[in-house]
C-alpha cells in the first residue's frame, strides 16, 4: 500500500548529515518519490551544482530514467530542495538494506522471480509512471492545481515557490545587467524591457547595486594600495555605470573632471582618476 509523500516526510527526521542537508532530505525520501522497484536500482548519491547524481545498476536503468527525469526533479522540487534542475546518472554499485538486526538484506539468487517484483528496468519505470499519474489525478480531483511552468503539484496559485524563485532570479539579473550597461536609461524603459519588473523590485535592485558597486570600488582602492593587480577596464567602467545610474545625468553632459561626477565618487575619486590616467600619483 502506498503511502502518501507528506505523511512520510512528516514524521522524518535526518539521521545523518547537517541539519537542512539537501542531500539527506532527497534520501530520506527517495523511495516515496520513485518507489520501491525502482529505489532498489538507482540511489542518489551527489548534488553536483544544478545536478542530482543518480547511481544506477545499468546502463539500461539509466536510459529508462532519463524519461522521467522531470517527474524526479519536479518531486524533489516538491520537498524544498529548489536548486536541483536536472540528473546525472552513474552506473555503480547500489548499496543494500540492512535488517533490523544490522545484517545485510537477504537478496534473492540469481535468476530467481521475486513475487510482485518488476522483471526488466522499463517495467519498474512503467509502474512509476503510473503512480505518478495516479497521484497527479488525486490532486487534481482534490481541487489541487499545477505550477504553470514546470507542472508540479502546488495547493494554488500558478507558480510553485522553486520556478516564482527562478522567475524572480531571471528579471533581477536581466535588469541588473541593463543597469550596468546603461544605466541612463529611465525606469519606465527598464520596466518595458524586463517583462514582469514592478517599480518597486527596480528600485531595490538598483539600491542593491549601487552599494555593491561601491563596495567593489573600495577593494579595488585597497588591493591597488599594496601594489596588487586590479582589473582597469571594469573599475572604468563601473565607475562610469555607478556615477550615471546615481545621477541620472544624461551621458553626454558628464565631463570626466566634473563636479557631478566628483560629488558622486567622494572620496573614490581620486583612486578612479588615477585609473583612467595611469597615474600613479595621488
Amino acid at each position: 500500500m502506498l503511502t502518501k509523500l507528506g505523511t512520510a516526510l512528516g514524521g522524518w527526521r535526518p539521521s545523518g548529515g547537517p541539519p537542512g542537508d539537501p542531500l539527506a532530505t532527497i534520501r530520506a525520501a527517495w523511495s516515496e518519490i520513485v518507489g520501491a522497484d525502482v529505489a532498489r536500482a538507482a540511489q542518489p548519491v551527489a548534488l553536483q551544482g544544478t545536478a542530482l547524481v543518480v547511481v544506477t545498476a545499468s546502463g539500461s536503468w539509466s536510459h529508462q530514467l532519463s524519461f522521467l527525469e522531470r517527474d524526479i526533479v519536479r518531486s524533489v522540487s516538491a520537498l524544498g530542495v529548489s536548486n536541483v534542475e536536472r540528473l546525472r546518472f552513474r552506473i555503480g554499485t547500489i548499496r543494500t538494506g540492512r535488517g533490523a538486526a544490522g545484517r545485510r538484506a537477504a537478496r534473492p539468487a540469481a535468476g530467481a522471480i521475486v513475487a510482485g517484483k518488476p522483471h526488466t528496468a522499463a517495467d519498474a519505470v512503467a509502474r512509476f509512471r503510473a503512480v505518478v499519474e495516479r497521484r497527479r489525478a488525486a490532486h487534481r480531483a482534490a481541487g489541487g492545481a499545477f505550477c504553470a511552468v514546470c507542472g508540479g503539484t502546488i495547493a494554488s496559485g500558478e507558480r510553485c515557490r522553486p520556478c516564482a524563485d527562478g522567475a524572480e532570479r531571471a528579471e533581477r539579473e536581466q535588469c541588473e545587467r541593463i543597469l550596468f550597461e546603461a544605466p541612463w536609461l529611465d525606469p519606465e524603459a527598464v520596466l518595458a524591457l524586463v517583462p514582469g519588473l514592478t517599480a518597486d523590485a527596480f528600485d531595490r535592485i538598483r539600491r542593491r547595486l549601487l552599494r555593491a558597486w561601491v563596495d567593489e570600488l573600495r577593494l579595488a582602492r585597497k588591493r591597488h594600495a599594496v601594489k596588487a593587480e586590479i582589473d582597469r577596464v571594469r573599475i572604468r567602467k563601473l565607475a562610469s555605470s555607478y556615477v550615471l545610474l546615481e545621477t541620472r545625468i544624461d551621458p553626454n553632459r558628464l565631463e570626466l573632471d566634473s563636479p557631478v561626477r566628483r560629488n558622486a565618487l567622494g572620496d573614490l575619486y581620486a583612486f578612479i582618476r588615477e585609473v583612467e590616467t595611469g597615474n600613479s600619483g595621488p
